[in-house]
């Protein structure tokens, strides 16, 4: 069995997210417990909303270190949306530090004629990491569901794994660097695109599951 701890903090409806998981093999589990997220095989920190109140609300459940630290173990992670912008170390939306696992800032998408903010619906990424196991299996510049005015800025353009074009302005749509993936879209939302995607994560957890297995 392969169980995937859901991180609750009140920052979302995570319904949809714990649906794709199941479908794609997982057992989810929604959770605020740093003992079940410790026992899961892998993490997915999904978020809606603002960045300071996240936070915010993860200080509140004495989560930021666990979840530091639990990405440093190597443990596969998953950020989705809002789960994405505050592993950075802080944001324009907001005052409060991030959880500074990946060096950069979360910036505003600055205002141009004929676009919208937020940048809202369906765009297509460009895989900036073609081979990343999060993309196996999936079509040429696929399209993807999205929802946000801030995206992520990091330091080290090396981990951005996808970008996305909304205007002039190229911007990073996901990051990854090593046990660690994240995504600024909303795979729950994005179709036989973002199902795929789901399955790939659980896929790699899997995998992981299997080396720590052979290791020890």
């Amino acid at each position: 069995m392969t169980t995937i701890a859901v991180v609750d903090y009140d920052m979302g409806n995570l319904h949809s997210a714990c649906k794709g998981l199941q479908k794609a093999g997982a057992t989810p589990i929604v959770t605020d417990s740093m003992q079940e997220l410790a026992q899961a095989d892998a993490v997915v920190l999904p978020g809606v909303g603002a960045f300071d109140p996240a936070i915010q609300h993860l200080r509140s459940r004495d989560l930021i270190h666990p979840l530091q630290d639990i990405i440093a173990s190597g443990k596969p992670f998953l950020g989705i949306c809002l789960g994405l912008q505050i592993l950075l170390d802080g944001s324009e939306e907001g005052v409060e530090p991030g959880l500074g696992v990946i060096a950069g800032m979360v910036r505003r998408f600055r205002p141009e004629p004929r676009i919208t903010i937020p940048h809202m619906g369906w765009n297509q990424l460009q895989l900036t990491q073609p081979t990343l196991p999060l993309w196996q299996q999936l079509p040429l510049d696929p399209w993807v569901y999205f929802v946000h005015s801030y995206y992520a800025d990091p330091t080290d353009p090396a981990v951005r794994s996808a970008v996305i074009t909304h205007g002039s302005q190229t911007v990073t749509a996901a990051i990854a660097r090593h046990n660690l993936m994240a995504v600024q879209f909303h795979p729950e939302k994005s179709s036989t695109a973002g199902l795929q995607i789901l399955a790939n994560f659980v896929a790699s957890v899997k995998q992981h599951q299997l080396v720590g297995a052979t290791a020890t």
